[in-house]
This record gives C-alpha cells, structure tokens and sequence, in this order.
C-alpha cells in the first residue's frame, strides 16, 4: 500500500509539472500575441500618421505661408514654418478684396442650392422609384452640367437674371446625381411599403415626408455635405453670370486677390486659408454621415 501511495503521490507531482509547464506555455503564447497585436496596432498608427502628414503637407505648408511675411517666403533658406508670425496678410486680403462679402454670398448660394436639391432630388427620386409611367427608363439619364451651360447662360440673359442671386441658385436647385442617390437608397424600400400607404389613404406627399424622408436621413446628410461642398467650390458660373463685387462668390474672389497683387503669395495664401475653413469644417463634421449615405443605397437586402 505504501509504494502504491508513493506512486500515486509521483505521479499527482508530475501531473501538477505538466499542468504549470501548460500554463507557462500559455501564457507566453498569450503574451506574444498581446505583443505582436500591440505592434501590430502600433504600426498601423505610424503608418496612418505618415500617410496623414504626406496627405496634408500642403495645406499645412499653405497656413504656415499664411502667417509668414513675404521678406521670409523669398529667401534662399528653406522655410517651413514662419520665423515671425504675423496676422498682416490675413488683414490685408480683407482690405484689398471684399472677402466677407464674398463669404456670405457664398454662404446663401450654396445653403439655398443644398436645401433646393435635397427637395426636388427627393421627390424626383420618388417618381422613378415608386411611380410607372412610360419613359421613366428613358427620362433617367445624367447630362453633365457643362453640356447645358451655355444653353442657361443664354435663357437666363433672355430673363435679364444676369447679376443676381437668382441667376446662381435656380439652375442649380435640382442636379442628376442628387436624383440618382436619392434613387438609389428609395430602391431598397419595398414596393409594399408604398403600397400600403396607399391603401390606408396616404398621399404621396405625405408619404415622402412622413415615411420617405425620416428613413432617408443618411441620404439627406450624405447630399447635403456633397451639394453644399460643389456650391461652395463653383466658379464657372459665377464667373459667367455675375459683373459686380456684390453678387460675386469666394472662388471669384480669390482670383481677384491674385490680380491685385500678384506679388504677394502670401496675401493670396491667407485669403484662401480664409475661404476653404468654411468647407473644410463641413467636410469633417459630415464625413461619417457622407460615407455612409453614399454606401446606404449601394447594398439591397
């Protein structure tokens, strides 16, 4: 009995050597995955923040040019950044070129194009999604705005709109590309849905605003980040349409900045470190919304 017990005893040791040797090995196998996936995540971060610093490097240079004076920027020394920084430039674009003025022009042209697409892209959408008529398929095509701008310039001339509010904001309250994303995002509800609206004595338009619009917000966020961004950036048509500082957008601006003084890249670099926090600021604050508008539509089921 006492060798059997001795024996048990050995083996109950070895058992409990094997035991801890596994729960070494285990632990430094867990380790070592807790460190290659922290190294992992470390150099995705690296990685991200040297793509970011490439990606950005310009616009970063641009607002250190903008508070460098112009004694610094033209100079044989490589100057990154500004070895006295001064708020001169940014005074001077404001003096020399009506800038504020500009920036509200802006401000009111793109926000009443961005409200202005958003309802008439939506409720087009909703006849080519929802309704049947003959030529719905044929009626669905995108003309590229260029294709009709002189055509508009002439019919607006006709109107005597030229140099005036109207003339920047009604050609552009409706646009192919907000009615195919709006169209797009609609195809995923089914034909059910309007359907039963219907039977209940639903209108279509209190089908699009009380059903249509609330499930759409994503689509709505997405168009009105993109719209107000392309009306913010406009300079084609402003520049055809508009002779006077008072009607004239940021982009005009700009290129009226660079007339003044053509000399003076840095007075030309703050007024456009001016004119593209607006749209930047938007960009960011939308982005998420943006993203996921545009691939709300694109998968069905």
């Amino acid at each position: 009995m006492s060798q059997l017990g001795s024996i048990t005893a050995e083996k109950e040791k070895q058992m409990d050597l094997e035991r801890q040797r596994f729960q070494e090995v285990k632990a430094k196998m867990l380790a070592q995955q807790k460190y290659k996936r922290a190294a992992r995540t470390a150099g995705h971060i690296v990685l991200n923040i040297v793509v970011a610093l490439i990606v950005l490097l310009p616009l970063l240079y641009a607002v250190s040019i903008a508070f460098m004076p112009s004694g610094e920027l033209f100079t044989l020394d490589m100057n990154i950044l500004p070895k006295h920084p001064t708020l001169e430039n940014f005074r001077q674009a404001l003096q020399k070129v009506p800038l504020v003025r500009f920036v509200v022009n802006s401000f009111l042209v793109a926000g009443l194009i961005t409200f202005g697409q958003i309802i008439s892209c939506s409720l087009a959408a909703f006849s080519f999604s929802f309704l049947d008529f003959k030529g719905k398929n044929v009626l669905f095509m995108m003309i590229p705005g260029e294709a009709t701008i002189i055509s508009n310039y002439l019919t607006v001339s006709g109107w005597n709109w030229l140099d005036s509010y109207q003339v920047l904001i009604v050609p552009y309250l409706t646009s192919a590309m907000g009615i195919f994303l709006f169209r797009q995002f609609y195809l995923t509800f089914p034909i059910s849905l309007y359907e039963s609206a219907k039977i209940d004595g639903c209108s279509n338009l209190r089908f699009i605003w009380q059903i249509l619009m609330p499930l759409t917000k994503s689509a709505m966020g997405a168009m009105a980040v993109y719209t107000f961004i392309n009306a913010w950036n406009m300079y084609m048509w402003p520049l055809l349409v508009t002779g006077s500082d008072k009607m004239r957008t940021v982009q005009i601006g700009i290129g009226m900045l660079d007339s003044v003084d053509s000399q003076s890249i840095t007075l030309m670099i703050a007024g456009v470190v001016l004119i593209i926090l607006p749209s930047i600021s938007i960009f960011i604050a939308g982005q998420k919304q943006l993203i996921r508008g545009m691939f709300s539509g694109a998968v069905k089921g």
